[in-house]
């Protein structure tokens, strides 16, 4: 089978799997107070299936990467929110948007034209000890900026989850690459410095992303599939030698699949943030899906409040002795 079609399908199911994730993730996120550390998160069982998922799509994700190349495998990371859009509505007990589907037809649409140029054969390079170190060292000056206090935490920390994500993902391929085509040893200070870097910013790509679905999946969840694909092919391009299919005529699908794409994420993040802020948790006992009728309450209009006069007191005359100190003379 072609290694290109290989990549495709193993990026499909990964996909999959870190969708399911999401949405348990974004369901855990709302069921746990801010202020709860993670120590207590870890606690529960629907953290570690999060966590099973997510280090399940990874592991396709890696194979993805030894038969594609950054610029092929991660724009199909986008599907990760195409996935979730059914998933979240059947979550939630709703039906999934014409917004939602427009959205999807036209992330698709935009995938495609940038399969079209982003197609090429397996990778061969990758980073040098040093381009490592100075990937880890901006990603985490960036990751630190991004997650400063200030306005809209949760798109910030969600930037800053799909960024580590797609470097941990850059430097998986340079691990994966050089660990199956025996040019080295296994050993090397090169492939452990570059495998402690993939779990750092793994583990910190999760525990940001669960922070950012705090305030809903829709945005964060599009912030954190855009970031993640620009972050791992600007490493491809720039430090790995990859290239856009066409030349110069390949730059047409890939911006016209850019500019689809990126109105597909925007229109599934609307229309996902309009959904959470449109529903009402039903009372206790209700079907998710259902009509639920409330009894009109009662308004009691109070009018101000009328005090009883006191009764006077009475008043006593204390005679004083004729000449004592006021008295009369």
């Amino acid at each position: 089978m072609n290694a290109t079609l290989i990549a495709v399908a193993l990026s499909l199911v990964s996909a999959g799997a870190y969708a399911t994730a999401a949405v348990a993730q974004a369901r855990l996120a709302g069921r746990t107070e801010p202020s709860a550390g993670a120590l207590r998160m870890m606690g529960r069982g629907a953290w570690w299936s999060a966590v099973g998922l997510n280090a399940g799509g990874a592991l396709l994700h890696v194979a993805a990467l030894k038969y594609g190349p950054l610029t092929l495998v991660q724009p199909l990371g986008a599907l990760t929110l195409v996935a979730a859009v059914p998933l979240g509505a059947r979550a939630a007990g709703r039906r999934v948007s014409r917004t939602e589907w427009r959205g999807t037809l036209l992330t698709l649409v935009g995938l495609a034209a940038l399969l079209l140029a982003a197609g090429g054969a397996a990778p061969h390079d990758t980073l040098s000890l040093p381009e490592a170190l100075g990937v880890g060292a901006a990603t985490m000056a960036l990751v630190a900026a991004l997650s400063r206090p200030g306005t809209r935490p949760g798109l910030r920390h969600a930037a800053a989850s799909g960024i580590t994500s797609g470097v941990a993902s850059a430097l998986t391929q340079t691990l994966t690459v050089a660990a199956t085509d025996h040019s080295g040893p296994l050993l090397s200070w090169r492939l452990v410095t570059v495998a402690v870097l993939v779990s750092f910013f793994a583990l910190g790509g999760l525990m940001l992303s669960q922070t950012a679905y705090r305030g809903g999946l829709g945005a964060p969840l599009a912030v954190v599939t855009l970031s993640n694909p620009v972050a791992a092919a600007a490493i491809g391009l720039i430090l790995l030698g990859e290239r856009i299919q066409g030349g110069v005529l390949g730059l047409v699908p890939a911006l016209i699949g850019v500019v689809a794409a990126v109105r597909g994420v925007v229109l599934l993040s609307r229309a996902q943030v309009r959904s959470a802020a449109g529903s009402v948790p039903p009372p206790d006992g209700a079907v998710p899906g259902r009509a639920v009728t409330r009894a009109p309450s009662r308004v009691v209009i109070t009018g101000p409040s009328v005090t009883a006069p006191r009764p006077a007191e009475p008043l006593t005359l204390h005679p004083e002795p004729v000449g004592s100190p006021g008295g009369h003379r």
